[in-house]
Order: structure tokens, then C-alpha cells, then sequence
């Protein structure tokens, strides 16, 4: 499969799809459009994001550029490479998936199953996540059946006495898989059902010929901060990126701190609605990402390694101290 084929899994589900020199572009809320495949790390010309942007009324764009990009905030991207396997995992981890394995059996299955059974897992997902008001059963439903018959997505699920537990997407671009969702009921959580799931699919995704790496997530713009901590307990890594969200010309006289703060405000006041969040969390990034990296707050998953010896406070002492670090996390 190649990138073209996500690009039609979006064009199903009703979303618009441009594509520039770097990458392609959808339509992920009004007039904000993400780059994809996530996993691609582009280096855009700025006249291209302008150019994106007044030729087609976008308002915002969000995109994964390297370290050594001119600007966007410090950020990571959740992968997996080979090799992997349960020995290099904790103890507890290990527990977990095969107390998983023994209660569920893990299958794929069709879209069609995941677009109807499925979504009391995705609500109850997105319920434990605070985001329940992102997403409708309609919405989750045609994002399952665009994906039926396309090359290269699958559906996989763990099952106990024939009902769904847990369940991801999956979809191989060239040489990496890509999992766009992943989601779970918490009926099922005592037993594991999330390692059960992660594991199997990801060891047969690892052992198809010529698959190289699996790409989980990007850092969140709005999700809670510990989202991640069960794929890295299950030995996925961060790598490190700047992940940038662009505005358009036109709004850039609110792209600011005094703005931000006034956004994180009315956040507050309702912490479950999606607008707010995501509109929170791009001028956050935004903002961030004009500062140096050494003066920007890292993420914590980022810090440890970045600092993997110094104590909090002794970390805060090597930022100010030695602005000129610089960092790869492979």
C-alpha cells in the first residue's frame, strides 16, 4: 500500500485531500488540515505552507518536521522497530500479556463488525479520555466502512465468548504499519485485554516481509498527558520530532502568549469540548514552538532521556545553564 490509499480512506470518510511538494494534507476540522502519513517527517518550504493555505482557505496547518527544523515545539512521534519480543519487556509488563493471551483470543476481523460492535469501545474509550464529544457513532462508523476493501487496512480484535474487547485499525504504507486507532471497553481492563491486543498485533504486523517499523501515535494536541504510558510499558519507544502548527498569514497578530492564555481560560470552564481543546492545544504548540528548543517545555517521556541521569532539579539547572543542547532519541 502506498500513501495514496490513505489519502482515499479520507477522501470516504468525506474529508478534503491536497497534496504538495513535502506531503498530503487533510481536512481534520474546519479548515485545519494535518499532514499524512503521520509518520513522514517533512521539511516544507515556507512559501509552500502559504501558498497551501491562501489557495485553498485553510486556516491552520499541524505537520512533523526534524530537530533541526527552523521552528515548531518539541514533540515525539510513538514507534516500534524491530526486534521485539516479550523477553525484552518488565516483568509486570510480560504478566500482562499473557494473563491477555489467556483470556482473549485476537483475530482479525471485518470492518464491518468493528463499524457496529466496535463503537461501544470507541465511546467508552473516548468517555475515559474526557473526549466523548469528539467523535459520533455516525462518524465512527464511516471511518470503518471507508476502510473496507482498501489495500493495506486491516481490522483486529481481541474476543471473549464471541463479543469484541478491544480493537485497533491498522494500515501498512510501503514499509511502515500505521495504527490510527486504537480502543478498548474498560469492562475488560482487568484482564488485560489492551496488552493481549498490542502484542499479537504487533508482533504479526512486525513479521510481515518487509514491514521495518510500526508507527503508533503522535503526541496528542489535547489528550491527557499519561495517554502514552501503556504503549512505552509495552516497549514502544519516542522519537523525538518538532511538531509545528502553522496559521494563516492573516491571524498571526493572535498568535500569542496574552491569546493562549485566554483560550486555556475558557477551556477551564468546559474542559470536554473538543473545539476548545483542540484550538487550546494548536496555539499551544504554536506558541511553544517559536521559543529554542532548550527554552521550551519538553515532554516528560522526551526529558528522561534527554537528562537521563540529573534529577528534576538538576535538569532544570543543565537547561538554563547550557542553552546550546541538543538531542537524538532514535
Amino acid at each position: 500500500m502506498n500513501a495514496e490509499n490513505f489519502a482515499e480512506w479520507m477522501r470516504r470518510q468525506g474529508h478534503q485531500v491536497y497534496r504538495t511538494a513535502s506531503s498530503y494534507w487533510y481536512e481534520a476540522g474546519p479548515r485545519v488540515f494535518q499532514a499524512f502519513p503521520y509518520h513522514w517527517v517533512i521539511r516544507p518550504e515556507e512559501n509552500e505552507i502559504r501558498d497551501l493555505m491562501l489557495n485553498h482557505g485553510i486556516v491552520a496547518v499541524r505537520y512533523s518536521a526534524p530537530l533541526n527544523f527552523y521552528g515548531g515545539k518539541a514533540s515525539y512521534h510513538v514507534v516500534l522497530q524491530k526486534p521485539y519480543h516479550m523477553d525484552m519487556l518488565k516483568s509486570q509488563t510480560r504478566n500482562g500479556i499473557k494473563r491477555g493471551l489467556a483470556h482473549f483470543c485476537v483475530e482479525q476481523i471485518s470492518f464491518e463488525r468493528l463499524a457496529t460492535e466496535g463503537w461501544d469501545l470507541q465511546r467508552d474509550t473516548l468517555a475515559r479520555q474526557d473526549r466523548l464529544r469528539s467523535m459520533t457513532q455516525t462518524e465512527w462508523e464511516g471511518i470503518c466502512r471507508a476502510a473496507d476493501g482498501l489495500p493495506g487496512f486491516e481490522a483486529w480484535a481481541g474476543i471473549e465468548q464471541g463479543e469484541l474487547a478491544g480493537a485497533l485499525i491498522i494500515c501498512r504504507i510501503d514499509d511502515v504499519f500505521n495504527v490510527p486507532y486504537a480502543l478498548s471497553h474498560s469492562r475488560f481492563l482487568c484482564n488485560h485485554v489492551n496488552n493481549a491486543v498490542f502484542y499479537a498485533a504487533t508482533c504479526n504486523m512486525l513479521e510481515r516481509p518487509g514491514v521495518n517499523q510500526i508507527f503508533y501515535t503522535v503526541q496528542s494536541l489535547d489528550a491527557p498527558a499519561n495517554v502514552d504510558e501503556f504503549k512505552f510499558r509495552m516497549g514502544l519507544k519516542p522519537r523525538a520530532v518538532r511538531q509545528c502548527v502553522d496559521f494563516h498569514p492573516l491571524l498571526e497578530p493572535l498568535e500569542n502568549p496574552t491569546i493562549l492564555a485566554w483560550s486555556q481560560k475558557l477551556l477551564k470552564r468546559d474542559p470536554s469540548n473538543p473545539m476548545l481543546a483542540k484550538t487550546e492545544g494548536m496555539l499551544r504548540f504554536h506558541v511553544d514552538g517559536t521559543r529554542a528548543l532548550p527554552e521550551q517545555p519538553w515532554p516528560e517521556c522526551l526529558e528522561r532521556r534527554r537528562y537521563p541521569r540529573l534529577g528534576p532539579q538538576a535538569r532544570e539547572t543543565t537547561r538554563q545553564t547550557q542553552p546550546n543542547i541538543s538531542l537524538q532519541v532514535g
